[in-house]
This record gives structure tokens, C-alpha cells and sequence, in this order.
């Protein structure tokens, strides 16, 4: 399936969800169940790889992974390709395209060197990565700035910035993540209209209803749906261990 159909099902308002898959088994699921895209948790398929997240697994078996999803499923598949595994832009784009990939989650913390890349560096990564793939691939560059932020205000300019910096360079959809406040969340969303946000609904933080009046276009589950499952599994086997069948 095309890149487009993937950017048209961006609307603010009427926003995409994606509850994010981690294999080819979960990724028929979520399309089964009627949604019109797949997109991939990076860090539920490093654990399920056996690998922490931030960029710990092998890019090659992240790709792999990725891979496998894209065969199983005839709908678009957006994959979370954390910072870029330190491949360039047209070797990235590239390994995104074999795999399958219409669409990219592209996020500005820099696994290597800790901390955030510098707005600049990382707006000139997006523009070479769009660059490299053109209209081919539908760019989710994340904003990381709220992560472990005390106070979310104090952060909100910095985020802004970012945001049109990596629009103005390329980007298809912005993703501040972790973002909690829904006054935040509005400002930042008003503030980088009309380009297109990707948020979370967090504990404490806004349902998919109150997101979707707050003008979002995206809303990713994360790593909600692996754990909830993960959470239920390790229920089911603490009831085998006491006698009780799952089943």
C-alpha cells in the first residue's frame, strides 16, 4: 500500500490510531479488527528480540522484524525506527523501503551520545532523509523534549521550535511524546498548525476522545497494546503456577 494513502489518513480532528504492532501474528490482528494501518512499537520488538529499547537490538533484525510485519498485512505499515539506527539518510531509506515501510518514526534523541541531537543537526537529518526517499515515505519525526520533563511548560517553546523545523525540513507528522497536560498538548498543537501532531493517551493525560478535540491527526498506542498483553499473560501463567488453567 502507498505512502499516500498513509498521509491522507492524517486529520486533525479525526485523528489515525494505531495501536502498535510487534510481530506478523499481532500486526494481522490490528488489521483484522478494521484499522487501515500497521505501525510498530520499537521497543516491544526489542524485547520481544530479546533486546532493550533505544536502539540496543541489531538494526538488522529491527529490519527484519519490520519486514515480516510489512508481508503479513495488506495495509501500510509505519515503523518505528528510533534514531536511525546511525545509518545515512539514503541507506536508511533504503533498508525502510526492502523492508516494506511506507512511513517512519525518526526521533531526535541521540542513542550514542545521550540526550537530544541539536535542532539544527536533526532538522538537517530529516531534509536528507526526506531527500533520500522522496514522497515514498511518510516521516513521524519525534520531539523528545517532554521526555522526563518536571514541567512541561518550560519545555513547550523548545518543542515548538523543533516541531517547525522539522515540519518546514520535511516532515509529514510531528510527535511530542510523553506529553501529559492537555493545555500543553492544545498550545503545542495550535502553535504548529497546520502541520500534522502524533500524541499518546498516557495515564493522567487525555483519552482518545479529548485528544481528538485537541485537533491531533495521530494517536499511537506506543507500547500500550504489548503490555497490556504482556500484563494479562504473566496474570495467566501466575494461575498455572497455583494450579489454575488459562483455559
Amino acid at each position: 500500500m502507498s505512502s499516500a494513502r498513509l498521509r491522507e489518513l492524517h486529520v486533525a480532528g479525526t485523528p489515525l490510531l494505531l495501536p502498535n504492532a510487534w510481530d506478523a501474528d499481532s500486526a494481522r490482528l490490528v488489521e483484522a479488527a478494521g484499522f487501515p494501518v500497521v505501525a510498530t512499537s520499537s521497543f516491544a520488538i526489542a524485547k520481544v528480540l530479546g533486546y532493550d529499547d533505544g536502539e540496543d537490538a541489531p538494526a538488522a533484525e529491527m529490519f527484519a522484524a519490520a519486514a515480516r510485519i510489512a508481508r503479513a498485512v495488506s495495509v501500510p505499515v509505519t515503523v518505528d525506527a528510533e534514531g536511525g539506527y546511525g545509518l545515512e539518510a539514503g541507506e536508511l531509506a533504503e533498508r525502510l523501503a526492502e523492508a516494506g515501510a511506507v512511513g517512519c518514526n525518526y526521533e531526535d534523541t541521540d542513542h550514542v551520545a545521550g540526550g537530544l541531537r541539536a535542532l539544527e543537526a536533526q532538522a538537517e537529518r530529516i531534509a536528507r532523509l526526506h531527500e533520500a526517499a522522496g514522497d515514498a515515505l511518510v516521516i513521524n519525526a519525534r520531539v523528545d523534549v517532554f521526555l522526563g520533563a518536571s514541567d512541561e511548560r518550560a519545555v513547550l517553546d523548545d518543542a515548538v521550535a523543533r516541531a517547525k523545523a522539522y515540519l518546514e525540513a520535511g516532515a509529514d507528522c510531528v510527535y511530542p511524546i510523553l506529553v501529559k497536560s492537555p493545555e500543553v498538548l492544545g498550545e503545542f498543537v495550535k502553535a504548529v498548525a497546520p502541520g500534522a501532531v502524533n500524541a499518546a493517551p498516557l495515564p493522567g493525560g487525555p483519552d482518545l476522545s479529548a485528544l481528538a478535540e485537541l485537533g491531533v491527526a495521530r494517536i499511537s498506542l506506543g507500547t500500550g497494546l504489548w503490555k497490556a498483553v504482556r500484563a494479562d499473560i504473566e496474570a495467566k501463567l501466575a494461575g498455572v503456577a497455583a494450579g489454575k488453567l488459562p483455559y
